[in-house]
């Protein structure tokens, strides 16, 4: 077996779930470097965690990296150590010190160049368009001149139809911004509206861009996840995607799928691995993808240049992305192309919550059947199924009810 030691920035759901898949694949307990201890990793048994004070800081979580990995050599000099994050602004710090980073780890990810163009939501429409994959029409607003006592926002286009989509063009630039009614998503049904946010934006320091996109039309059901992994010689060789079926709905993590159903969409899967692979793109990539509940037009709205915080679905659909990587960077094999097809539902919400936001009867007969073969949730681990492990994931399901019933109490047509 494969001998190595991951090394995991962060500590939620998403990183849990790389964790497990590490574990799962090769026994390893992979290290969580982390300034806080949520539920997701306290008291787990298959990881170790690992303190970092100022984990939010650029330069002191680099540093703290860089004493690990050479504290980590000094104990095994011939294990190899993976360095992984599961957020845009980590994964962009990993690549700012990419050549500090490499004297101690490999990253598995994209170069600095790749990762700025895609992340950037207006650099992704241009490449996505010229890779003939629909894009909804957008609107963008600079900031960066908005320290100046005379900035005014663009004129809004006249053809720009509302509502309209507004969130940041690239969320590393948003990650750690706070002011209060933030949101990761916001919707906007008028100019006066997403002319109130700019200024909102401005007054919080905002400097980056924000991207106002034509909402496509139908709620959560219309939404699709496509996961793929590019190889050290840029070849896609794990596909899969899944059919949301509802999303979170707290200002935090508005936007982030909490259930779905695993299945090949072959259109919008052969669509992401042209895109990957027209460009030297390496390691993992996650889309977002809507289809419109009227033209059924699939529109994609945005790549995340890393796996995903869901991505143990892929797992759960047949294929396990932690081995394919690993396989691929420290096995030094030519893996051949698989898409993962077993169709399951994975969840981290209750079942009676789950059902009580599908409409549609030929959805909730397939919801039910799945339910009744058990659902996916990477918590939910025979590995790790303590007392206190147990409560943890008890204590988050039912805190679900609780931010549906205050954010989203019934479903809308339009997922807001």
């Amino acid at each position: 077996m494969l001998s190595f030691q991951p090394v995991i920035i962060g500590g939620d759901l998403g990183a849990y779930a790389i964790a497990r898949e590490f574990n799962d694949a090769y026994g390893v307990k992979p290290i969580m470097v982390t300034a806080y201890n949520p539920n997701a990793i306290r008291d787990s048994a298959i990881l170790t965690r690992r303190y970092c004070a100022n984990a939010s800081d650029e330069q002191a979580l680099v540093d703290d990296l860089l004493d690990l990995g050479a504290q980590l050599r000094r104990q095994n000099p011939r294990t190899p150590l993976v360095l992984m994050a599961n957020t845009d602004w980590r994964i962009r710090v990993m690549a700012k010190h990419r050549e500090q980073l490499e004297a101690y780890y490999q990253l598995p990810i994209p170069s600095l160049e790749v990762i700025e163009q895609v992340m950037d939501k207006q650099g992704f429409e241009r490449l996505a368009t010229a890779q003939g994959m629909p894009v909804p029409r957008s609107f963008y607003e600079d900031f960066s001149q908005a320290d100046d006592s005379n900035w005014t926002p663009q004129p809004v286009p006249d053809d720009l139809s509302f509502p309209v989509v507004a969130k940041p063009a690239d969320s590393s630039q948003y990650e750690n911004l706070l002011f209060e009614g933030r949101k990761k998503v916001y919707r906007i049904d008028s100019r006066e509206e997403l002319d109130a946010l700019w200024h909102t934006l401005a007054d919080a320091g905002f400097r980056g861009t924000f991207v106002a996109q034509e909402l496509v039309r139908g709620d959560d059901t219309g939404m699709y996840s496509v996961t793929a992994y590019v190889d050290s010689h840029g070849k896609v060789t794990m596909r899969c995607s899944a059919h949301v079926l509802l999303e979170e709905h707290h200002p935090a993590t508005l936007g982030n799928p909490c259930a779905m159903i695993t299945e090949p969409v072959p259109q919008i899967l052969d669509h992401a691995q042209r895109f990957l692979e027209s460009m030297p793109y390496r390691g993992f990539a996650n889309f977002d993808v809507k289809r419109d509940s009227v033209s059924g037009k699939f529109y994609f709205l945005e790549i995340n240049p890393r796996i995903g915080r869901n991505n143990f679905y892929v797992k759960a659909a047949g294929i396990n992305p932690m081995e394919i990587m690993i396989r691929d960077i420290i096995g030094g094999e030519n893996l051949p192309e698989r898409t993962a097809d077993k169709e399951v539902l994975y969840s981290i919400i209750p079942d009676r919550l789950l059902r009580r936001y599908i409409i549609d009867p030929q959805l909730m007969a397939q919801v039910r059947r799945l339910q009744r073969a058990g659902r996916v949730n990477p918590q939910r681990n025979p590995k790790d199924a303590s007392l206190k492990r147990r409560l943890y994931v008890l204590e988050s399901e039912l805190n679900e009810y609780r931010k549906f019933n205050r954010y989203y109490p019934k479903p809308t047509s339009t997922g807001f």
